[in-house]
C-alpha cells in the first residue's frame, strides 16, 4: 500500500505542509498591498497542518499507479500559531518509478485574497517524510492579483509543512 504523506499542504500542502517561522506571517499575508504597489518582492512563511486528505487510487488495495489522485485541505498558521487561512488542492500521480512524481494544483486562501499555485512533487513514494518541493505561483485574487513567484515547502513534522512564499509583483 502507498505510504500516507502530507500532501502539498501544501501538498502540500502542504502543503500543506507546515513550524517556527521568521516573519509574522499574518502581517506578511495582509501587507502585500505595499509590495504590489511598489512592484517589489514579498517573502513570508506559514505553517500548514493537514486537516483532511482523501486518496482515489486507480488500483484500490494495489500498488500506486499513474492517475492516482489525492485531494487535501490544510489549515495555515503564522509564527504565533494563529490561524490565518487554509489551503486545498489535488495531486495526480504522473510517474510511479524512481520514487514517484505527481502534479499538484493548490489554492491558498489568505487574508485579502487567494494565491494559485501549481507544480511537481518528486519522490513522494520514497520511504520517510514527504520531500521538500518548489511550486510556481501562477496568479491570485484580491491583494494577490497578478501575483507570480514561488512557494517552497519543507516537511517539519508529521502532517506539517513550512511554506515559504516568495511573491514577485
Amino acid at each position: 500500500m502507498r505510504p500516507i504523506r502530507a500532501a502539498c499542504l501544501g501538498t502540500a500542502t502542504a502543503l500543506v505542509t507546515l513550524l517556527a517561522c521568521a516573519p509574522v506571517a499574518g502581517a506578511a499575508a495582509t501587507d502585500t498591498d505595499s509590495a504590489h504597489a511598489k512592484g517589489g518582492d514579498k517573502v513570508f512563511k506559514l505553517i500548514g497542518r493537514l486537516a483532511q486528505e482523501t486518496r482515489f487510487p486507480v488500483n484500490p488495495g494495489g500498488s500506486p499507479a499513474q492517475g492516482d489522485r489525492a485531494v487535501f485541505r490544510s489549515i495555515l498558521f503564522d509564527q504565533n500559531d494563529k490561524q490565518v487561512g487554509d489551503t486545498g488542492g489535488t495531486c495526480t500521480t504522473t510517474r510511479v518509478d524512481n520514487g514517484g512524481e505527481e502534479e499538484c494544483v493548490v489554492t491558498y486562501n489568505l487574508p485579502g485574497g487567494q494565491l494559485s499555485v501549481q507544480g511537481m512533487v518528486f519522490g513522494f513514494l520514497n520511504p520517510g517524510p514527504p520531500p521538500s518541493f518548489d511550486n510556481g505561483i501562477t496568479g491570485g485574487t484580491g491583494k494577490f492579483d497578478r501575483a507570480r513567484g514561488t512557494v517552497h515547502a519543507d516537511t517539519i513534522a508529521t502532517n506539517t509543512r513550512r511554506f515559504t512564499f516568495d511573491l514577485d509583483h
